[in-house]
């Protein structure tokens, strides 16, 4: 009979979120694929260092209980050739991370693979890729390979932050103030306060989580909702989340001020924003992911 991931998390990501190749992409950027597989083959017993998202991962497969079957499944997804797929692996296993499963394309788009994966989170460095993911319904965010990694602060707990409009909730409030300005935005939510926000992009990705709270175990996940949303406009997105019968442990309702230290405090493995300020803000200070979704990334 075949392997299943039914009833697993799974999350893919590209070898660039989860080890720093930043080097040897330089090459790969440059169009000479050749050198940087040659490059790879020559470092292919050194021990590559880890990535913004190694926390992530760490934190992941700690929820596999030995002896049962896992919870959560990380695969790899990669435009790097085979060949690197090795140091990818040998890499994985040097630092103590279970990962079996991989997909290297070689330059072509790797995306189509999130499918038949069951994906329900995909990283990735590559702009086009996370887009594709995110029109085929797969939570995704382009990794800032340069983001501060994430401390050791809460080694029991997997700690996620996301932003709300566009990246939980649809963007439809958020087409309001790119549109009206704050006033009509204000004046939007109270007048629908009471109908709850469409889902966006993340809340497959939150619902996940919120099971793998329910089933318990040593590590633990706390998830935070940071948004630019002040009151009275909060109160739609709590009872949005209420609604879907989906707790998060904080929300920081904060008018527009710089995300960035409210998310140092936190700790988070991982913030999700779709704007592109609150991502520099962030990334100074945690691991950060752009949600390249909504009216924000339009066009």
């Amino acid at each position: 009979m075949a392997e299943s991931l039914d009833g697993r998390l799974v999350v893919a990501l590209s070898s660039r979120a989860l080890f720093d190749f930043e080097e040897e992409n330089r090459l790969f950027e440059a169009g000479d694929d050749r050198a940087y597989m040659a490059l790879q083959q020559q470092r292919i017993d050194e021990v590559a260092r880890p990535g913004v998202a190694f926390s992530l991962v760490r934190k992941l497969f700690a929820f596999n209980p030995p002896g049962a079957a896992p919870r959560v499944e990380v695969v790899m997804l990669s435009r790097n050739d085979p060949i690197s797929g090795l140091r990818v692996y040998r890499s994985a296993q040097a630092h103590g991370l279970p990962i079996q499963r991989g997909v290297f394309t070689r330059g072509r788009e790797p995306w189509h693979y999130l499918r038949p994966l069951q994906a329900q989170l995909f990283l990735s460095a590559n702009a086009a890729d996370v887009r594709e993911a995110l029109a085929v319904g797969v939570p995704a965010a382009r990794v800032f390979p340069t983001s501060r990694q994430a401390g050791d602060a809460h080694p029991d707990e997997l700690r996620i932050a996301f932003d709300g409009d566009a990246v939980l909730f649809s963007d439809e409030a958020e087409r309001v103030f790119q549109r009206d300005g704050l006033a009509a935005f204000q004046a939007h939510e109270q007048h629908r306060v009471h109908e709850p926000l469409p889902p966006g992009p993340f809340k497959p990705l939150l619902a996940a989580l919120h099971a793998l709270r329910q089933q318990g175990g040593a590590m633990r996940v706390r998830t935070a909702l940071v948004t630019a949303r002040s009151s009275p406009a909060h109160e739609r997105a709590v009872r949005t989340l209420m609604s879907w019968d989906i707790e998060v442990d904080e929300a920081m309702f904060l008018g527009g001020l710089a995300k960035g230290e409210f998310l140092r405090e936190f700790a988070p493995d991982f913030f999700f924003d779709d704007h592109i300020g609150h991502i520099r803000s962030a990334s100074a200070h945690v691991p950060s992911g752009h949600v390249l979704d909504g009216v924000q990334n339009a066009g």
